[in-house]
């Protein structure tokens, strides 16, 4: 359960005083988490939510209303944290009273003021109704506060227009420092203004004096001709006389005023004129001040005024207003077209598409504008994406593969192609190093750098296109106020309606962004029609499984930051589909190449040899596949929401052939290292042991190795992979997860002991053969006959040579590799005893001396190699010494063991290696 805000808190407004509807900004802490959350704002006791303006967390704008306190807090209420203090306090000052043409920032209510100028009644003149300075000197305004002249004098003005006009306030207010000489001279100004009046009427009357004095006689000459004739007669003819002098003084009166008259009611209708004017300033202005604010980009006071507008004069039936009123709607018209097309301009911000929408919204624009600007960007999107893919192939088909570099640091999200950097080509032992320049692998291809470059483009794009799609459902693109609620329905309304449109929209964008990495990545995944709109690259060579890897670990990224704004995971099913498909393929090509490197191993084959026989291929081979291996733990292991690599059974079946593709490979390599001929190998340095004495030279630093010599160190490499490679190789398949981990080690087992059998077969056939070979000439040399033969006087010569020959293949051994001496020596004891035992049973018949001269040399052979006797030997002995006929008599017994010891007593310095084995061979 989350805890609840903290209530909000007002420390700071500016200004801190103003009339009604001064803009100010309210600072504080906790004011709310959104425009959503603010739900009161009153000032001074006065509502202002209709016209707060939500910012920040910490600022809200809004205009003063018309309060009834004079000094008030600013109090704050939200959702989160409910109704809030305030520390500071806003002191609402009173309006000064306008004149009709005076400029004023703010809308005048103007019906006091025109009441009062029409008023006839009270006999004031309008233009004299608020004289500027009637005291005729400069004002100088005192710093007295309105409150304390308001208590001062109660009941009473300072305006020349109010009946209630207290000379003292309007003194201190304007003239509170005026010396008093200037005092004294507004006296006589006052005086001045009051005899120019007086002038003025007595003038008035001075004009009419001749009129008055005719009709004075006139009248006089009519009352003597009454009296003195009495008579009707003259009665008519005096009132005739007496209407033509009335008539006479009426038209001259008109001729001398008529100038007066007209210049009267030529102001009147000016006045009237600048009235209406000044009253209705607001819709004369209107158009002009459309296209300035339009101009400086202030479409909220444009919007205000038309809403303003709208209500004052939208039904209007005075002819002139509707005219005005049709310049306005013609102004707003060409606005609505204008943020339209702001709207749907590319690219554009997501707040700058909010703003345009709620313009639109609050112009009452006809259609959609939210959805269009959704189909906007929209295209826009796809665009970009195809946008780059094509100025990619054009850059990559006028340069080479390996071009632009990646700028590493710039990349707001972890990219792995800083490890590329660190991790060289597989080190195979201490001379897997490459002499290469190392640069190379800063060096991206080109797909994969169009792969970085399109990632980015749609997380750069698609987050803003969410979220405008979001705040499209939820209504939050328009005001939450009441007169907005219906456009907030109708916008749920129609989001409901397309939200099938909107996934369609979205499926396109994931749709194009994987079949643009497939064309540059997996062509081969493509259908035919697809090729030419999403392909298109050239593929001089396939990526190597690190870039591959590189690849993946930046789609999964990109899958990342797709999840986390809560697109649906229908939507991004088919970047995961990708994503299994480029770690499918990025194992084969690893393992494909991990097999071509291995190939390469031969080449590196130095045949340094260590104590224990070994060159450092088998090492190299180890080495080769673990760091193949580590190179894949990224793509091997299965993110969330991700599928296992080896889910598919042909996935299982192809990496479980490559696997065993890449153990024959080495077996492959090791059999042709050994049977190259002797003209194709220069070898290197051939190390021996330093505690077996190199006896008969045969080794030596700087040598050229023997066909015999590799067959041995390549039994030795044998021998230790069957024992410890494979099994090492076998359990990192485990680790990793490799399927079929048990039939590619039985695979490569029965492969390796077929070629180390076949080697064996050959090195013995190379040792033995020669030694077998040379018995049955050295036994019948000097045309000897085992029936006339003299008494033995000890082991003849043909033995002693094939012991050399053992011995020297022993010493070629033994300088190879200890382990590998039981072995041969027991193949070549086996070969030697076998011909012997057929030579003996091949003989007809022997005599006396011819049967001892045999057995004493059968027992001395037996004897010296006793250790390397196997059943097979064993039994070839035996029915070698049954072919025999059987001593008799002791003396012959006695004879053949001394004749035994004579033997082993001279041949001791070349019997010894047989003896110095015999702790090895019964270890083994």
């Amino acid at each position: 359960m989350s805890r609840a805000r903290q209530p909000p808190l007002v420390t700071g407004i500016s200004p801190n005083e103003g009339i009604s509807w001064t803009k100010v900004t309210i600072r504080g802490e906790n004011l709310g988490t959104g425009p959503t959350d603010l739900i009161g704002l009153t000032i001074c006791g006065h509502n202002c939510l209709l016209t707060a303006e939500w910012m920040s967390a910490s600022k809200i704008v809004c205009r003063v209303g018309q309060a009834k306190n004079d000094k008030g807090d600013i109090i704050v209420t939200t959702k989160s944290g409910g109704k809030g203090t305030s520390t500071v306090s806003f002191k609402l000052l009173k309006p000064e009273k306008i004149g009709i043409l005076d400029q004023s920032p703010v809308w005048v209510d103007e019906m006091n003021y025109y009441d009062m100028r029409t008023d006839r009644n009270k006999g004031i003149p309008p233009l004299s109704l608020r004289p500027a300075n009637p005291l005729g000197i400069e004002i100088d305004k005192g710093r007295f506060p309105q409150k304390d002249l308001e208590a001062l004098f109660p009941g009473m003005s300072a305006d020349f227009t109010s009946e209630n006009f207290s000379a003292a306030w309007y003194l201190i207010e304007n003239h509170s420092t005026t010396s008093f000489d200037q005092l004294k001279t507004a006296v006589v100004n006052l005086k001045k203004q009051a005899n120019k009046k007086n002038e003025g009427s007595l003038a008035y009357v001075k004009g009419g004096l001749s009129t008055f004095f005719e009709a004075q006689d006139a009248l006089s000459a009519i009352h003597q001709k009454l009296e003195a004739d009495g008579t009707e007669k003259v009665e008519g003819s005096m009132t005739q006389k007496l209407e033509n002098v009335l008539n006479r003084a009426s038209n001259t009166a008109d001729t001398l005023f008529q100038e007066v008259l007209g210049r009267k009611d030529k102001a009147d209708s000016t006045r009237n004129a600048l009235n209406v004017l000044q009253r209705f300033k607001f819709l004369f202005n209107l158009p002009l001040n459309i296209e300035r604010n339009i101009q400086k980009g202030d479409y909220d006071v444009v919007i205000n005024d038309y809403e303003k507008a709208k209500s004052l004069f939208g039904k209007t039936e005075v002819q002139v207003f509707k005219k005005y009123y049709a310049e306005v709607e013609t102004r707003i018209e060409a606005l609505r077209e204008l943020l339209l097309d702001k709207l749907l301009e590319t690219p554009s911000t997501l707040h700058d598409q909010k703003r345009y929408i709620r313009y639109l919204s609050d112009l009452h624009a006809p259609g959609d504008p939210a959805w269009q600007c959704i189909g906007a960007q929209h295209q826009w999107i796809l665009q970009l994406m195809h946008n780059c893919k094509e100025s990619y192939v054009k850059e990559q088909k006028g340069k080479d593969v390996f071009f632009p570099m990646l700028d590493l640091d710039s990349d707001m999200r972890p990219s792995p192609i800083g490890h590329l950097g660190q991790t060289a080509s597989l080190k195979r032992g201490s001379s897997f190093q490459s002499g290469r320049d190392d640069a190379w692998r800063y060096k991206a291809p080109q797909q994969v750098v169009f792969v970085e470059k399109l990632t980015k483009l749609v997380l750069s794009q698609l987050p803003n296109f969410w979220k405008l799609w979001i705040s499209y459902v939820n209504g939050s693109l328009f005001s939450e106020t009441a007169e907005k609620s219906g456009q907030m329905e109708r916008s749920k309304k129609n989001a409901r309606q397309r939200q099938n449109d909107f996934k369609k929209m979205i499926q396109e964008v994931m749709h194009s962004l994987v079949k643009l990495i497939r064309g540059a990545l997996l062509p081969f995944s493509l259908r035919e029609g697809e090729t030419r709109q999403y392909g298109g690259w050239e593929m001089k060579s396939e990526l190597s499984g690190q870039w591959l890897t590189h690849v993946i670990q930046t789609v999964r990224l990109s899958s990342e930051s797709l999840t986390a704004l809560e697109i649906p995971n229908d939507m991004l099913q088919i970047i995961q589909d990708l994503i299994l498909d480029l770690r499918v393929r990025c194992i084969i090509v690893t393992l494909q190449h991990t097999a071509e490197d291995i190939k390469r191993l031969a080449e590196k084959e130095d045949w340094v040899v260590d104590n224990e026989g070994l060159t450092s291929l088998p090492s190299q081979f180890e080495q080769c596949i673990i760091h193949s291996l580590q190179s894949l733990k990224t793509v091997l292991d299965s993110k969330p929401g991700e599928a296992s690599v080896f889910q598919q059974q042909k996935t299982q079946e192809d990496v479980c052939q490559l696997s065993i593709g890449i153990m024959q490979v080495f077996i492959d390599c090791l059999e042709q290292l050994s049977t190259k001929p002797d003209g194709d190998i220069d070898t290197a340095h051939l190390s021996v042991d330093v505690s077996s004495p190199d006896l008969f030279g045969s080794i030596h630093e700087d040598s050229i190795l023997s066909s015999e010599q590799r067959l041995l160190i390549a039994l030795s490499n044998c021998r230790y992979l069957e024992r410890h490679t494979f099994l090492n190789i076998a359990e990192h398949f485990e680790k990793h997860g490799f399927q079929g981990v048990e039939k590619i080690t039985q695979v490569s087992m029965e492969s390796l002991k077929e070629l180390d059998q076949r080697l064996f077969e050959m090195y013995i056939e190379f040792k033995a053969d020669p030694i077998v070979g040379s018995l049955e000439p050295g036994i019948y040399a000097g045309y000897f006959d085992w029936k006339d033969c003299l008494v033995p006087a000890g082991v003849r010569n043909y033995l002693k040579e094939a012991l050399v020959n053992i011995i020297a293949v022993h010493a070629e051994v033994f300088t190879i590799s200890k382990d590998l001496v039981p072995r041969v020596m027991a193949r070549v004891v086996e070969a030697v005893s076998e011909e012997l035992s057929r030579l003996m049973q091949c003989v007809s018949s022997f005599s006396k001396n011819g049967a001892l001269q045999a057995r004493l040399e059968i027992c001395a052979l037996r004897d010296t190699v006793a250790i390397y006797l196997t059943p097979e030997s064993n039994s070839s002995f035996k029915q070698a010494l049954e072919a025999l006929p059987h001593l008799s008599s002791g003396t012959d017994k006695k004879l053949l063991e001394e004749l035994l010891n004579k033997f082993k007593s001279s041949m001791h310095l070349q019997l010894t290696c047989f003896q110095a084995s015999s702790s090895a061979m019964m270890k083994t």
